[in-house]
């Protein structure tokens, strides 16, 4: 039977913007927050004064007291948080990326394994209306055989904030890429049923987060300059897999041309379109029922607050047997390409998956 979402105490491990953009979901969907760690102590009294909970410096305090996790850290402290919450059999929603490394990565996936609780990977675009509406209609054949997919996950003037630990490698283990790329390989490869890669290639480069001139504009942190930016700007990388389905990505904080969010799922019938930042959705096809001709078809739908529906997939799946399919095993499939996407970059090589 599942457990009522009001039932589970759950606990925020970082306190940051992301950690309280959860905690105002938590409180939307009715389910108990018992509290929040960080070890910064102004994000525990801002965190404490506003939502009026129980903040720690120590993550085992928390721990005690909570049936659920959700991590918020920055990417290099992910192991430590999610190992400890796996050690204890607590339910378990990490953020993207996994982890800094791969590595770190892999040692987070093997913990989770023996763990009793529950585990998501917060891959919350997946849960986009426009996005379920392209599965079921490739689930459903509408689309014929998929076999390309074109992923965009483009800013114009989106570095968020230099000197954070975003634009820091030590910390984050990347920029662009590992930002944002890795929602774009995880909803291409969902799309795509998640087939085996086999090669990968791709270019990352640092060309705007480095110069004195750099138009800042607005994000989530303050801008102290191009002294604390060691990461990449943008990347473009080509993703091989089995059967021939392709992957082309072009990701980027920052780079000249306009913004974009748009993914083309081209299969053999049919061609979907659709645009994360606009909400809009396009199917296109061609006939020669009558004369020749080309059919496009716009869709409109509602938008949804897709950490709120990934929240509560998440907390419905306590106490069932839903297996969950932002699953750890998937995200450190996402995480071995993010790798290799750099490592090629690095070496000026394509990169090989074995079997």
């Amino acid at each position: 039977m599942t457990l009522d979402r009001t039932d589970i105490k759950t606990g925020i491990v970082g306190l940051g913007n992301i950690g309280q953009y959860h905690a105002e979901r938590l409180l939307e969907l009715g389910i108990p927050l018992v509290g929040g760690m960080d070890v910064a102590p102004e994000a525990r009294k801002r965190f404490g004064r506003r939502y009026d909970v129980d903040v720690y410096e120590d993550y085992e305090e928390l721990y005690d007291v909570a049936e659920a996790i959700i991590i918020t850290t920055p990417n290099k402290f992910h192991e430590q948080y999610a190992v400890a919450a796996f050690e204890d059999d607590l339910h378990v929603l990490l953020e993207k990326p996994l982890a800094h490394t791969l590595e770190s990565a892999e040692r987070i996936a093997e913990a989770a394994t023996e763990s009793s609780g529950v585990t998501m990977v917060g891959f919350n675009n997946r849960f986009a209306n426009t996005v379920q509406i392209v599965k079921n209609r490739i689930e459903r054949g509408e689309l014929g055989t998929v076999q390309h997919l074109e992923a965009n996950y483009v800013r114009r003037r989106g570095i968020p904030g230099r000197g954070s630990w975003f634009t820091r490698r030590a910390i984050a283990g990347g920029g662009a890429l590992i930002d944002l790329g890795v929602h774009a390989v995880d909803l291409s490869l969902y799309l795509l049923g998640y087939p085996q890669v086999e090669e990968v290639t791709g270019v990352t480069r640092g060309e705007f987060g480095s110069r004195d001139e750099y138009a800042y504009l607005d994000m989530w942190g303050t801008d102290s300059g191009p002294s604390e930016f060691d990461v990449d700007d943008s990347a473009s990388a080509f993703v091989r897999c089995e059967q021939n389905q392709t992957i082309s990505l072009e990701v980027a904080w920052a780079t000249n041309r306009p913004e974009s969010h748009e993914f083309v799922v081209r299969g053999t019938d049919a061609a979907a379109r659709f645009d994360l930042l606009e909400n809009d959705l396009s199917v296109h096809s061609a006939s020669k029922t009558g004369p020749d001709h080309l059919e496009d078809t716009s869709i409109t739908t509602r938008q949804n607050d897709t950490h709120s529906d990934e929240q509560a997939a998440f907390f419905d799946a306590i106490g069932t047997d839903i297996d969950l399919e932002n699953s750890v095993e998937q995200a450190l499939d996402v995480q071995r390409i993010i790798d290799a996407i750099y490592r090629s970059s690095d070496d000026g090589s394509t990169i090989s998956f074995s079997s």
